[in-house]
């Protein structure tokens, strides 16, 4: 396939922009990223999207966006190049837009949460995955289990109510063991991240007080750990001590989510860069290729946690690395 044929859809999807094309599949594509009118979420927008993973019933619930500088997401990128690839994407060259997607698993009548998301620890336009699960008729009371792939504040925000709750009241939180002991039974260097002090200050204070209501009742588990029936922990270390990636899986149905081994598909998939955030980039950069490998090899779908939303595409293995495909959307 050619490359930038593959990069060109990929990236005016990602910004909602349609392009002239011959084909039926391309236009279905950028209909999933231009049409989303059905459901609650700020400007009418949708903020959920289902779809089954055999008989698993799924469901992706937006909490909303963060982001910063695309120079954090793209640590080793020459300067020029970025620009002219961001520009090339119709995105803007001074901020880089993430998306937070959660997912909802409801198998063998229970209701798993994967990620916590950010709540409002990262900015103000987090924070939306109350709504959001109002709008597919759940509430927090709900949720039977809380699995988080790694412990930055995007990722537990949630946990925390505003004065200070348990924020899934009946919910058992699994967090990975090395996440914990680095992040909260000790003082986390974070001098490797590409930010100034006091970010890097108020960003260990928040992963704390976002698991203070859930200190005492947190569940451990080390990567490789098969959480309920078809759900299982994939080593994925390197952007923390302990990160994993999910692998839903049912019959002969799966799909992967990536967590936080790339951050935008154009930054760090059609273009190779180095994510600033990971602590260790020899080891994360191992474990990219490792996992997309194994997606582009078997084809398996993908969800992206901070991919343009609802992040759902594929991984397509090019001459020079990898290319992302949005999935069509599917009403």
């Amino acid at each position: 396939m050619n490359r930038r044929k593959v990069i060109l859809t990929a990236a005016s999807v990602a910004a909602g922009v349609i392009l002239p094309t011959g084909g039926t599949a391309f236009g279905q594509a950028v209909s999933a990223a231009t049409s989303m009118s059905q459901g609650g979420n700020v400007g009418g927008n949708v903020g959920y999207y289902r779809l089954n993973v055999g008989d698993i019933s799924a469901t992706v619930l937006s909490d909303g966006l963060i982001g910063g500088s695309p120079r954090i997401y793209a640590s080793n990128a020459p300067e020029v190049e970025l620009e002219e690839v961001l520009r090339q994407a119709f995105l803007p060259s001074d901020h880089l837009t993430l998306n937070l997607n959660t997912l909802l698993i409801e198998t063998n009548g229970r209701r798993i949460l994967l990620e916590a998301g950010a709540g409002q620890t990262m900015g103000p336009q987090g924070g939306r995955l109350f709504d959001n699960l109002a709008a597919i008729g759940l509430r927090p009371e709900d949720i039977d289990v809380v699995v988080v792939s790694h412990t930055h504040p995007d990722h537990v925000g949630n946990l925390r109510t505003v004065d200070g709750g348990k924020a899934f009241p009946r919910a058992t939180v699994f967090v990975p063991r090395d996440d914990w002991n680095f992040f909260i039974l000790s003082e986390p260097d974070l001098s490797y991240m590409p930010v100034p002090e006091d970010f890097r200050r108020n960003f260990a204070a928040a992963i704390r007080r976002s698991v203070e209501p859930v200190m005492n009742e947190i569940e451990f588990y080390e990567a490789g750990a098969e959480i309920v029936p078809g759900l299982t922990t994939l080593p994925a270390l390197g952007h923390t001590p302990g990160m994993v990636n999910f692998l839903v899986h049912s019959g002969n149905d799966q799909l992967l989510l990536t967590a936080d081994l790339a951050y935008h598909p154009i930054v760090n998939i059609d273009h190779s860069w180095l994510p600033g955030p990971d602590r260790d980039k020899d080891k994360a950069l191992a474990s990219r290729r490792r996992i997309f490998d194994m997606a582009a090899a078997d084809r398996i779908p993908v969800l992206g946690f901070h991919f343009p939303f609802p992040g759902l595409g594929r991984m397509l293995k090019t001459d020079t690395g990898y290319a992302w495909v949005p999935a069509n959307w599917q009403f």
